[in-house]
């Protein structure tokens, strides 16, 4: 793995997965943009997710609700009221800082988010906890600083037009569970999952994609009755795993499972753990399984006059179901994967090469065509034509030399590379490197598609 959070970065930026968001003016902090390379791979790992989690899951289906919705379901879901975090200023330079997480970060054993606001100051005063950027220890009252983006629809600007950009893709499937479960006959148990855009206005965002105000989430409400038996907390914890170490093949010595003890709890949980992984920064939350009850459901129902209700086929009773959330940030995620497979290898010659091993299923092309001299380019270029004919994600390269393009290629992740030879007028084989082993193999340029499909 990766150990220099820099390091990562610069590699990334060199080659087109990330950029820095609005970087010709400046920047915007905590902004980022993906390069083409980077968005082919939030493309792919989003379908991973929605093909294992939605179309391969017996119980699943999807749903892509609104960002903006009416304020009453933030008024209900306590988004709000309560979705703020507690806000101090360094009287001495004017930076800004979660009271909670300074204290965190000195005293770990903590868990300051249960605190309250004067509980807070006090022990910002007595434990003497300094700013992090001038060292002083003199801090202003804590504050409420609302997480929500404010924005305002329709003509008129005033609070009556005030909207919000969802700080979360859940809410979205709560107030939709009628009409879900209506409109395709769902029967308990089942799942509503999406994946979409959310915004939160964090006060010290920051380690990269780690932690924004705009990031991708993938979230899953599955829905069962509250007599039901089975163990569906445990069964979203395999299914996580699963989805972890066989289908993105994340080594299990690199994440953990870290159940929150009843001081952690949310308020709607009555049971959380969360899957987190081992970053350059240090172990980070990278995904989230909660059993958040009926509370959501509830809350909808008492706020609206909608019937949110579940009618038993069996026993003709309505019923509230229950809910298990497994939700993960796509850019956490992202993050997780180049920070374990991109490796700086050791050669046998004595020189060093940039790798990323994705596996393929990642990887933002399954393979490059190159020829080895541009007078091969017109039969290189065939190649290339007829793979993208196939549906084969690939790439065409044929600038510099070819051991420069083999690393351009292991750099950015491509699993294999076709060289076009002159031999290859004769023989109609083409050469295919294996970016991991780097072994060559000849292959007749008539199997390849099946070659590679295999």
């Amino acid at each position: 793995m990766v150990k220099k959070m820099e390091e990562l970065i610069s590699f990334l930026k060199t080659n087109g997965f990330v950029f820095q968001g609005s970087e010709i003016y400046g920047g915007l902090a905590n902004s980022w943009d993906y390069g083409p390379l980077g968005a082919q791979i939030k493309l792919n790992l989003k379908n991973l997710w929605w093909d294992f989690f939605i179309k391969s899951n017996p119980y699943n289906v999807g749903l892509d609700s609104s960002i903006l919705l009416n304020n009453k379901v933030w008024k209900a879901s306590g988004h709000i009221d309560g979705f703020n975090d507690p806000l101090v200023d360094c009287k001495n330079c004017q930076s800004r800082w979660r009271a909670d997480k300074l204290i965190e970060e000195k005293f770990p054993e903590v868990n300051a988010a249960k605190m309250s606001y004067q509980e807070l100051e006090d022990f910002l005063k007595t434990k003497e906890i300094k700013c992090p950027k001038c060292g002083k220890t003199d801090f202003t009252p804590i504050r409420n600083f609302g997480l929500m983006f404010k924005t305002q629809q329709g003509v008129l600007e005033d609070e009556n037009s005030v909207v919000y950009l969802r700080p979360e893709t859940a809410q979205g499937i709560f107030i939709n569970f009628k009409n879900v479960q209506r409109s395709l006959r769902k029967k308990l148990p089942f799942g509503i999952g999406q994946m979409g855009k959310s915004f939160r206005n964090e006060i010290t965002p920051g380690n990269f994609i780690f932690r924004t105000r705009e990031f991708e989430q993938m979230e899953l409400e599955f829905f069962f009755a509250p007599d039901d038996q089975t163990d569906w907390f445990a069964y979203w914890m395999t299914m996580v795993k699963k989805f972890l170490v066989e289908v993105l093949q994340l080594d299990e010595s690199n994440f953990r499972f870290r159940a929150h003890d009843q001081t952690e709890l949310a308020h709607y949980s009555t049971q959380t753990v969360d899957v987190e992984f081992d970053f350059p920064f240090g172990w980070g939350e990278l995904w989230g399984i909660a059993n958040r009850g009926n509370f959501d459901l509830t809350q909808h129902i008492q706020n609206s006059a909608a019937d949110l209700t579940y009618l038993d086929p069996t026993t003709n009773q309505k019923i509230i179901p229950y809910v298990i959330e497994p939700s993960v940030g796509l850019e956490r995620l992202l993050l997780a994967i180049f920070c374990q497979f991109y490796v700086i290898e050791e050669l046998k010659d004595g020189t060093s090469r940039e790798v990323l091993k994705l596996p393929r299923a990642l990887a933002p092309y399954l393979v490059s065509v190159m020829p080895l001299q541009k007078n091969l380019a017109q039969p290189s270029q065939k190649i290339y034509a007829d793979l993208l004919a196939s549906g084969i994600n690939a790439t065409y390269d044929e600038t510099g030399n070819v051991g420069k393009r083999y690393r351009r290629q292991d750099a950015i992740g491509t699993p294999f590379v076709i060289t076009y030879d002159y031999d290859s007028e004769t023989d109609q084989k083409v050469t295919l490197r294996d970016r991991d082993t780097m072994e060559q193999t000849r292959v007749k340029i008539n199997d390849l598609v099946d070659y590679l499909k295999r």
